[in-house]
């Protein structure tokens, strides 16, 4: 016997909660919904965040709107399983995360003031490092305590930077900054030169380190330069696919078989796409 659809009278999120607590009833809900926990859902919760900043950055409001339901959706599927493992519910969820707000907004909801916006950011971090060693029952190790191992290694990289530089570790200006990418680039240069004997596997794990170390520095400059490093390179993505689909168009409108044209030729299109 199929279930009613969730109260029409509802609206938002209660609806929501609801169809959601219909999908994984085990009696009568949806298999695949029932048989999901956490972990096999936690991939479609990242791919979800990536697909709204997508919608975002091509400020396409309208597939904001449906990307932004997606993205909701995934917090109600973990409300619901923890809801079924007795564990929280979306109430606890949001309770949770409005005291914390609450707390980290001394300026806003109590007496303390900022003189800028750079005074902000430095309590706010504070406040955060407070929350972590609460949390751990103990002070901080380490000011790189607590930096999600699960981030994308550029946003994960620019947080590492960004502990270490609060302290003092950091280069005072843009130009040692830039030479320690070069320098790091001919790091990986000497790896990678014809008369090192080295073994395949080797030669690998060297150029991995070395490279690593490149895109270490790069976000370092990134950092530096106050650029989203994920940002930047999403929108280097974008120009070369459109850069590159106008070369395979090139080449059909020419009669031509992509396969079939040389490096030259392809080139030669892109740097007329350039111009």
């Amino acid at each position: 016997m199929s279930k009613q659809i969730p109260d029409v009278t509802k609206q938002g999120i209660s609806r929501l909660i609801d169809l959601m607590k219909d999908l994984r009833d085990p009696d009568g809900g949806c298999p695949w919904d029932i048989e999901q926990n956490f972990r096999t859902i936690a991939p479609y919760t990242i791919e979800e965040a990536y697909e709204v900043a997508e919608a975002i950055e091509k400020n396409d409001l309208v597939s904001l709107k449906d990307e932004l339901g997606d993205l909701l959706l995934q917090v109600v599927y973990h409300a619901q399983i923890a809801k079924d493992e007795n564990l929280f519910d979306f109430e606890d969820i949001a309770q949770a995360i409005t005291e914390k707000m609450i707390n980290r907004h001394p300026h806003v909801y109590g007496n303390i003031s900022h003189n800028n916006i750079e005074e902000q950011k430095l309590a706010w971090e504070e406040l955060k490092a407070k929350e972590r060693e609460k949390k751990q029952g103990k002070e901080e190790d380490s000011v790189l305590d607590g930096i999600t191992v699960g981030l994308p290694a550029a946003t994960r990289a620019i947080k590492l930077q960004k502990r270490a530089a609060k302290v003092g570790f950091d280069w005072p200006s843009l130009s040692p900054v830039i030479e320690k990418i070069h320098e790091e680039i001919d790091e990986l240069k000497d790896v990678l030169h014809p008369d090192q004997q080295i073994n395949t596997s080797d030669l690998h794990d060297r150029a991995e380190d070395e490279l690593g170390d490149v895109l270490f520095s790069v976000v370092n400059l990134a950092r530096h330069l106050d650029i989203d490093p994920e940002q930047a390179l999403r929108r280097t993505n974008q120009k070369f696919e459109k850069r590159f689909r106008v070369v395979e168009k090139t080449i059909k409108y020419n009669g031509l078989n992509i396969n079939d044209t040389s490096l030259e030729y392809m080139e030669n299109i892109w740097n007329s796409c350039k111009r």
